[in-house]
């Protein structure tokens, strides 16, 4: 296989890895899988939802989930929506961008309960590709959280 198709192969599956570690948050994180969720990170990774928390590292991260917050919209009914994301790669580092909806059930049907802009970095690890860093934020008017949907912007 010549250089540059392997190197072609290697962007491809790298992309698919990274769509793969964002699309499994959802469903982690609407059973409550604490763990799981966590694990998606790097040991000393960083969460932050722009106006409510940062959380640093697995326990941290963990904590989020098995907080008071996020126990009542599970106890309710609630759907965490990723998008598709527009995927940067830089060999062995990444930045990934797309928008996020939490639908939350409200007795009578579901309503839009957030939709945020999301930003992750990403490094490749030994367990493979893993968070370092996520960024989400509101999208209710401000430039701060429609500047992270930027391939320019460098958060952190």
């Amino acid at each position: 296989m010549g250089d540059d198709l392997a190197a072609r192969l290697r962007a491809l599956e790298d992309r698919e890895a990274i769509r793969e570690l964002i699309a499994q948050y959802g469903p982690a994180a609407d059973t409550g899988d604490a763990e799981a969720v966590a694990g998606l990170w790097t040991c000393d990774g960083v969460y932050q939802v722009h106006g409510f928390a940062e959380a640093r590292g697995h326990a941290a991260i963990a904590a989020l989930i098995a907080g008071p917050v996020h126990q009542a919209l599970l106890a309710d009914g609630c759907a965490h929506v990723l998008g598709p994301v527009a995927i940067t790669l830089d060999g062995d580092h990444a930045t990934a961008r797309g928008h996020s909806l939490v639908l939350r059930w409200t007795g009578q049907g579901f309503e839009l309960h957030r939709v945020a802009a999301n930003r992750w970095e990403l490094a490749r690890t030994a367990q493979g590709w893993r968070a370092t860093r996520r960024d989400n934020a509101l999208l209710q008017g401000d430039e701060a959280a429609r500047a992270m949907l930027s391939a320019g912007c460098v958060i952190g």
